[in-house]
């Protein structure tokens, strides 16, 4: 099978503002493509650029995915592998951009299949994808406010974003829990905010809060210091930045340096690298969470199937469309149902995007 052409679009979609400890985002950076082949199957992937966390830019992403496309011009579509292979040859690093091609190979390969996406990467059943909710940095009070909200709402499981200042991030989540009580459970993010002192201040302040995991305390290059951390910590800890492969993901696991690892297919590349960073975490009784930076429901729908697709996908981030996306352009997909991610049951990944919408975006065709 054949790939006779790719769509590649600027694929912005406009936001309420979204901060964590790294930044501000205002809109969702995002590219999607369409990969066409000679049997008249089109795959779709898309990629969300977070440059403060991968590096990449959506300009970047853009012009990666035109020499991406002409690299695979008139090449098998069938032969994952290789495609994906040849990509890393190209170009080193340049994961988020390399994701949506993944993608868009996998939904061709499903659809070749006759088979939804999970069900080709081995699941047999779907199950119940109960995601967290975040909150975002702002005052504690506001935090603590919009935390109140969501759980009126009927959200069980929030994710608060800390990392800016010590006393404030105690603060925020000592208000958080006094206006949702305990039974919900809490999940913190730094997004590499901390020290290593101030990892060990925050988190040992917060042990007698309903705190499932800290994730990335500290910044990627203090990695040397997670063991401590993580023998100090009442609060168990999850890679997120540090793991953007199955190497980082062994290193971590052979230095006992973390106990859960996040995985997201901009940071792993797409499907193929997430696939062995699960391997290596299953064989090491690490759990892994289903991440994403700042998607549409296509790339959401991808990440429903990867979680579906195997057990130890056990902890699931994917709130990606419920963080103030002002627009939905997606057709088909998942959908939420009181806070659960259902998936399609078409067969592929389910969801492409609005004709009428794509016709007003930027494109290139290659």
């Amino acid at each position: 099978m054949t790939i006779t052409k790719t769509e590649i679009y600027k694929y912005s979609i406009p936001m309420v503002p979204f901060t964590i400890a790294t930044g501000t985002m205002h809109y969702a950076q995002n590219i999607f493509i369409r990969i066409y082949t000679d049997e008249d199957l089109t795959g779709v992937g898309e990629c969300s650029a977070f440059p403060m966390i991968t590096g990449e830019t959506q300009a970047t992403c853009f012009a990666m995915a035109k020499d991406f496309a002409l690299l695979w011009k008139d090449k098998d579509a069938l032969a994952i592998e290789v495609r994906m292979d040849e990509l890393h040859a190209f170009a080193v690093h340049n994961n988020t951009a390399k994701s949506a091609f993944d993608m868009a190979l996998h939904d061709i390969n499903a659809q070749h299949a006759a088979l939804p996406l999970y069900k080709f990467l081995g699941g047999t059943n779907k199950k119940q994808l109960l995601t967290d909710v975040t909150v975002g940095i702002n005052k504690p009070a506001q935090m603590a406010a919009a935390a109140k909200r969501f759980v009126e709402q009927g959200v069980s499981i929030l994710k608060i974003k800390l990392g800016k200042n010590v006393q404030h991030d105690i603060n925020a989540i000592n208000l958080i829990a006094g206006k949702v009580g305990d039974t919900i459970k809490l999940r913190v993010d730094a997004n590499q905010g901390w020290s290593y002192d101030e990892a060990v201040h925050v988190l040992t302040a917060l042990k007698d809060f309903n705190i499932e995991f800290c994730e990335q305390p500290m910044r990627s290059y203090n990695d040397h210091l997670l063991p401590m951390l993580k023998q100090t910590s009442p609060v168990k800890i999850m890679a997120d930045e540090s793991v953007f492969d199955h190497h980082d993901a062994v290193r971590l696991i052979e230095a006992d340096a973390c106990d859960y690892v996040n995985i997201k297919f901009a940071k792993s590349g797409g499907i193929l690298e997430a696939k062995k960073i699960n391997i290596v975490c299953e064989k090491a009784n690490i759990k892994c969470m289903m991440g994403g930076m700042l998607e549409s429901r296509v790339a959401l729908t991808a990440f429903a199937h990867f979680a579906t697709a195997f057990d130890n996908i056990y902890f699931y981030d994917m709130d990606t469309c419920m963080l103030g996306h002002k627009i939905d352009s997606v057709i088909g997909g998942v959908r939420y149902n009181n806070f659960c991610v259902e998936l399609p049951d078409a067969i592929g990944i389910g969801a492409d995007i609005d004709e009428t919408f794509l016709n007003t975006l930027e494109k290139v065709v290659i």
